[in-house]
């Protein structure tokens, strides 16, 4: 599901204007990206407490990634249905993410 959403910032950013590529649309391309790699990096980690920071940083990420897409919607940059769809996904992966730490935290503490 990360990476769909990463895939998706890309996609809907294409259509942004010019002069926002190395402002806006850098930004939410990192964060997205962001998200998903540090999923990748904390299953590559053996200790809970390691997974559990890095699923943090993904969480963190995220975060950075819905105010970002509130502010392209409030300028127009984003149309409506594909912000409603990718804070959808947003959503679900705020849940999944949250659930992921918390179980990394709890067999931290065994």
């Amino acid at each position: 599901m990360s990476k769909f959403l990463a895939k998706r910032v890309y996609q809907i950013t294409a259509g942004f204007p010019k002069e926002e590529q190395f402002g806006l649309v850098d930004q939410m391309r990192r964060a997205g990206v962001s998200v998903m790699s540090n999923l990748a990096e904390g299953c590559g980690r053996t200790s809970a407490r390691d997974q559990a920071h890095f699923s943090q940083m993904a969480f963190g990420s995220l975060l950075e990634l819905d105010a970002q897409f509130q502010l392209a919607r409030d300028l127009t940059f984003l149309a409506e249905p594909d912000y409603q769809e990718t804070r959808a996904s947003i959503i679900e992966l705020v849940k999944r993410i949250s659930a992921l730490r918390s179980a990394q935290l709890k067999r931290a503490e065994q």
